[in-house]
């Protein structure tokens, strides 16, 4: 099967096309050692679908839904190569630590 193409040999009817900082910026992330893994993912989502892979096909080689995908393509459409950053999720929030106690209140909490 060609890329860029379904099984019946239609094109994809969904593609974007990257500027050359946008397509260097995303080959850079996709190859840094010290970003996350989901970062390093959805640039290669980006850069596979300007090459013109169809998005089955982008699922398939990243292992995401479609779903995913797509909520990473249209994030990166409105919002560009900042909306690729991961939000602040919904799990439980830091608690600050209680200031350490003095050396003269920990002895009075020990008896």
């Amino acid at each position: 099967m060609a890329r860029g193409r379904t099984p019946s040999g239609r094109k994809t009817s969904f593609t974007i096309r990257l500027t050359r900082a946008q397509r260097q910026t995303l080959l850079a992330w996709q190859r840094a050692p010290t970003l996350s893994a989901g970062v390093a993912r959805r640039a290669r989502i980006l850069l596979l679908l300007a090459d013109g892979v169809t998005i089955t096909d982008i699922c398939t080689m990243v292992g995401m839904s479609r779903r995913h995908v797509y909520k990473w393509i249209h994030r990166f459409l409105h919002a560009g190569l900042q909306g690729l950053a991961d939000k602040p999720g919904r799990g439980r929030s830091r608690r600050t630590r209680p200031p350490a106690l003095a050396a003269g209140d920990r002895r009075r909490m020990a008896c």
